[in-house]
């Protein structure tokens, strides 16, 4: 069993101690400048917390560091130990790359799958990613969810929040099907808003994702 973590936010989207990986991350990640640290006890936790991030953050034990636009770093997600079961994953599963590609979303607590694509005749990984999470935020929009999504792709996470993807794929009549879905995807994200948190799946330390294929 993993030992119980204090996480101390001084920086972020609400600044405070938090008592899980699941909530500091929602405080801190894509937060421009976000300054955070995990202890191993709350009454230390909370006299960091006062003592404010200058005399702490970056010192000794703790220090993790930063990747680009924000976002948690391996290292950091290590040292929490800790996922948010409550959530969807997602992935994909190709044969090439451009190749066919299909994917599906699971419940992350249960590995029950929740909603699969049928395999479009050519794409690729990132692409496939790409229209796995903004399938998994339009399906949780519809159930009224804000429940996170995990993805083990920053690339495709990256063009979610852009709101359109950035690839080399060509179109053409090979690649119609995946650009006509890419398309909707993209306008989806341009009409819609969503609360819901899409967060990296750190496979480093959590192990492949739950909606693995196993074909590595």
């Amino acid at each position: 069993m993993a030992k119980q973590k204090y996480y101390v936010v001084w920086v972020g989207r609400q600044p405070g101690v938090y008592t899980s990986w699941p909530e500091c991350q929602r405080q801190v990640n894509q937060f421009e400048g976000a300054k955070f640290k995990a202890y191993e006890s709350n009454v230390a936790a909370e006299q960091a917390f006062r003592a404010g991030w200058k005399g702490n953050w970056g010192q000794g034990q703790g220090q993790q560091p930063r990747t680009a636009a924000g976002q948690v770093s391996p290292a950091e997600a290590e040292a929490a130990e800790q996922i948010d079961y409550d959530s969807i994953s997602v992935d994909v599963g190709t044969n090439g790359n451009p190749g066919p590609v299909e994917y599906k979303g699971v419940d992350t607590r249960t590995g029950e799958v929740i909603f699969e694509k049928s395999p479009i005749s050519k794409g690729t990984n990132n692409l496939g990613e790409f229209l796995a999470i903004v399938h998994a935020l339009s399906y949780l929009q519809k159930q009224g969810s804000t429940k996170t999504v995990y993805s083990d792709s920053l690339t495709a996470m990256k063009w979610v929040r852009q709101k359109a993807v950035s690839t080399t794929l060509p179109r053409d009549e090979s690649t119609r099907e995946i650009w006509d879905l890419v398309d909707r995807a993209e306008n989806w994200l341009r009409t819609n808003t969503y609360k819901n948190q899409i967060l990296k799946w750190q496979t480093q330390s959590w192990g492949e994702i739950k909606a693995d294929y196993n074909r590595k």
